[in-house]
């Protein structure tokens, strides 16, 4: 196996990265936060806890950090990084969405429907962070 040397434009220290992913869970908080508040003036049970600052909070963060490690492990050891990315990061999405049709009895549509927009809302954010701090195709 050949190891290809990472260009000095593509290196990131891990203060970058991390602050990347940092960056990526505050702006992802911040756009759940809009996400719930508009759910609730459309109608959202108002006890709905997916839909509470501590719950989303917290799954933001797991999400984000989760997701910066499998783009760090895909980067580091897949041929196609940005092959696999383009096919695993929509697939994952999807799988995320599962959970929340369980809470319809609780959350009713319009709770459910933020929720999904949630999980879209921080792939969205956290991919383009991880593109800018870890960059796919740089690596191997």
């Amino acid at each position: 196996m050949s190891s290809v040397p990472e260009t000095l434009s593509s290196r990131r220290g891990p203060l970058v990265v991390a602050g990347g992913v940092f960056i990526a869970f505050v702006l992802s908080a911040l756009v759940n936060a809009l996400i719930a508040v508009l759910a609730h003036a459309l109608g959202a049970p108002e006890d709905f806890d997916p839909l509470e600052p501590p719950s989303y909070a917290f799954l933001t963060a797991l999400g984000v950090l989760a997701g910066a490690v499998g783009w760090a492990l895909i980067r580091r050891f897949d041929r196609n990084p940005e092959r696999l990315l383009r096919r695993l990061v929509p697939s994952v999405v999807v799988v995320s969405f599962v959970p929340d049709f369980f809470l319809f009895d609780e959350g009713e549509v319009i709770g459910v429907v933020a929720l999904l927009v949630m999980h879209v809302a921080v792939a969205v954010i956290a991919v383009q962070a991880y593109r800018r701090v870890m960059p796919v195709g740089a690596v191997r």
